[in-house]
């Protein structure tokens, strides 16, 4: 991996890791939280499913810092507007519309392109800043852990994805736990990764989502294998796949009960099973 930038007390190259699903529910952030701990300082942990994220609730970090993040939408001044309509024109997003001598701006759509600014010919749009979240900061034992919170009922959690990021310390090995799915916000945590785990079940369903994954990290250029979860349930397709695409299964995980109960409470699964940080340093 050209991207590798060095080393660091846990004897690995100084990276970023995403940690990524097709979908939800396969153990990705039972893996992000578990390899982070499993490493020996110099990590840092970014939960980047900023919509529900729940990495916190197995960290239980300290937090030492909190921030507001905000967007920039439009702002109109009446007063200087002609109502000309060319804003409107311009919104790929119908976040603002003209009526009349009336200017609607619908701050929940705007993507915060500024291009209704640009093409003001009588330069009447602002900015103000609408609140998207809150971003929080701390650590974990030896880890240095960053979330983001996405307010409720809001629907732009890319650029809370990408404020995260901007915590990345290039002397650290960086583990992304990334939101579920295929959709922006995994392209969004998933952009400027050094490599990518696809954790997965071994059903017809696992299966069906791990293709689409793969096929967006692909378009990505970015290298990656696969860690199947409760291995021992199903079928072997996911195995099968794999070796037909020359994905590297990196680890397989049991169905053990313990594992389960103890993630029920909230307890590292290398708190049940030891032996299982080797296979994770390993990875």
């Amino acid at each position: 991996m050209s991207q590798v930038r060095g080393d660091n007390d846990t004897g690995i190259g100084r990276m970023v890791i995403c940690i990524a699903s097709g979908k939800g529910g396969t153990g990705k952030t039972t893996i992000a939280t578990n390899l982070a701990v499993s490493l020996n300082g110099g990590v840092q942990l970014l939960d980047c499913d900023v919509e529900e994220p729940n990495a916190h609730l197995f960290m239980k970090p300290e937090i030492n810092h909190t921030e507001t993040v905000e967007i920039p939408v439009p702002e109109v001044d009446l007063d200087r507007c002609d109502f000309c309509g060319k804003c409107y024109e311009i919104c790929q997003f119908s976040a603002i519309t003209v009526i009349g001598e009336k200017v609607l701006t619908f701050p929940e759509l705007c993507h915060s392109c500024k291009g209704c600014m640009m093409v003001c010919p009588k330069e009447a749009i602002s900015e103000k800043g609408r609140a998207l979240g809150v971003l929080e900061k701390g650590t974990s034992g030896s880890v240095e852990f960053v979330h983001g919170l996405l307010r409720i009922g809001e629907a732009m959690s890319p650029p809370l994805i990408d404020r995260v990021k901007e915590h990345i310390d290039p002397q650290k090995i960086a583990i992304i736990d990334a939101p579920p799915g295929t959709s922006c916000p995994v392209i969004a945590a998933l952009k400027g990764s050094d490599f990518a785990i696809l954790v997965t079940e071994p059903t017809p369903f696992g299966l069906n989502d791990l293709k689409l994954a793969v096929e967006a990290i692909r378009i990505l250029k970015i290298p990656l294998g696969i860690i199947i979860n409760r291995s021992d349930v199903g079928d072997d397709q996911v195995a099968k796949y794999a070796i037909e695409e020359s994905i590297p299964i990196l680890m397989e995980i049991p169905n053990d009960r313990k594992i389960a109960e103890a993630y029920s409470r909230g307890i590292m699964m290398v708190d049940i099973r030891p032996e299982m940080k080797d296979e994770l340093r390993a990875v």
